[in-house]
């Protein structure tokens, strides 16, 4: 579980006691270039966390996030810009006592927040650069504390991640999160699920067949739900996976022009999308070909997608459980109150999955 500095709350033990790694999001990346630096901020600390899930979960401090690519860049050019960035990540472990690190660059070979300011063509040297980073963090940390990185669950921003770099990767990591939320964002023009089943299973199978060991591989829950505008004049009855939207990016910027939107189960609905929200939550339904929860909206031309608990349990087995996948992460744990549905899902599903795969064991065994 990701625990965020904007929904920093964690529920009763009970409800997490399935929860393995528990990362802290986010530490800003640039801070890890900086010479001599004795001062590591977050918006909690290891120790205030650490009591609150079992005994045994390792608690990561994530490093970056959206947009916050800058640190990574210059950190990663280098021999030595790489090897103080390392010892700068061992020296903040030390001192915040935390057992791991996340990886969190968005993304390395471009496609980042500033892809239009900053094209891919600068940044195709990250590719070969970004697993160089990764070995000198895990030489600086050593082998007992882990590292993970949070990876694009897009093919378009999986720049980084090819044949040649995984197996490079994985050499350092010790598991990679992938992102498979946000799959439809506003650099898209037609309603798809940002979180289903089918492109999911895309986004893992891109990783599986390039190399990624299918027990170092998570997939990625969304514990918020998402909307977008779709175009005037058309009517997504008729279709409504695969529906026009309107223009939500600036083509010259890439910046949001405000035609789509995200909030958690924890924040209010924002007043000018409630009424709209109700009608999905009233009216949404499951689509058994592409795997999501969804609602088009025809008198706002709103399309609500979401995860349910119900699509959870569904998507689990489907992906988790077919392609034998190392576990869940989900952004974010606090996103998920205050009735943590979402949670609940993800650890019954989990549980039930755990116990086929025991039973197939020992079926196998006998015979």
């Amino acid at each position: 579980m990701y625990l965020t500095g904007q929904h920093n709350v964690v529920p009763e033990p009970a409800l997490v006691a399935d929860v393995t790694h528990v990362a802290l999001a986010f530490m800003r990346s640039d801070i890890f270039n900086d010479i001599g630096r004795v001062e590591w901020p977050l918006f909690t600390t290891v120790n205030e966390v650490r009591p609150k899930f079992a005994d045994d979960t390792v608690v990561q401090v994530a490093i970056g996030g959206w947009g916050d690519t800058t640190g990574f860049d210059q950190a990663a050019r280098t021999e030595e810009s790489r090897a103080l960035f390392a010892e700068n990540v061992r020296a903040m472990l030390d001192a915040t006592g935390a057992d791991g690190v996340d990886v969190d660059w968005e993304y390395p070979g471009g496609n980042g927040e500033d892809y239009k300011s900053h094209p891919n063509s600068e940044k195709t040297w990250e590719i070969a650069a970004y697993p160089k980073l990764l070995a000198a963090i895990r030489a600086a940390i050593g082998p007992s504390k882990t590292i993970s990185a949070a990876v694009p669950g897009l093919l378009r921003d999986m720049l980084a991640f090819t044949r040649d770099t995984i197996p490079k990767i994985i050499e350092s990591v010790d598991f990679l999160n992938i992102m498979t939320y946000d799959l439809m964002n506003r650099r898209d023009n037609i309603t798809k699920h940002h979180t289903g089943v089918q492109n999911s299973l895309e986004a893992i199978d891109a990783y599986l067949q390039r190399g990624m060991p299918g027990e170092k591989a998570h997939l990625g829950l969304a514990f918020y739900v998402k909307w977008y505008k779709t175009a005037n004049g058309i009517d997504c009855r008729v279709k409504p996976i695969g529906c026009l939207t309107e223009l939500m990016e600036n083509p010259e910027t890439g910046a949001d022009l405000g035609k789509a939107g995200a909030f958690s189960w924890h924040d209010d609905v924002p007043s000018e999308q409630l009424e709209s929200f109700l009608a999905a939550l009233r009216h949404g339904v499951y689509d058994e070909v592409g795997g999501g929860h969804y609602y088009w909206d025809e008198k706002e031309n709103l399309f609500w997608s979401w995860e349910t608990p119900d699509a959870i349990r569904k998507k689990l087995p489907a992906i988790v459980g077919t392609r034998k996948l190392g576990g869940v992460f989900a952004w974010g744990l606090g996103e998920d109150a205050p009735r943590f549905s979402h949670l609940k899902a993800a650890s019954s599903a989990l549980k039930a999955l755990s116990s086929t795969v025991k039973a197939a064991h020992e079926e196998r065994s006998e015979l």
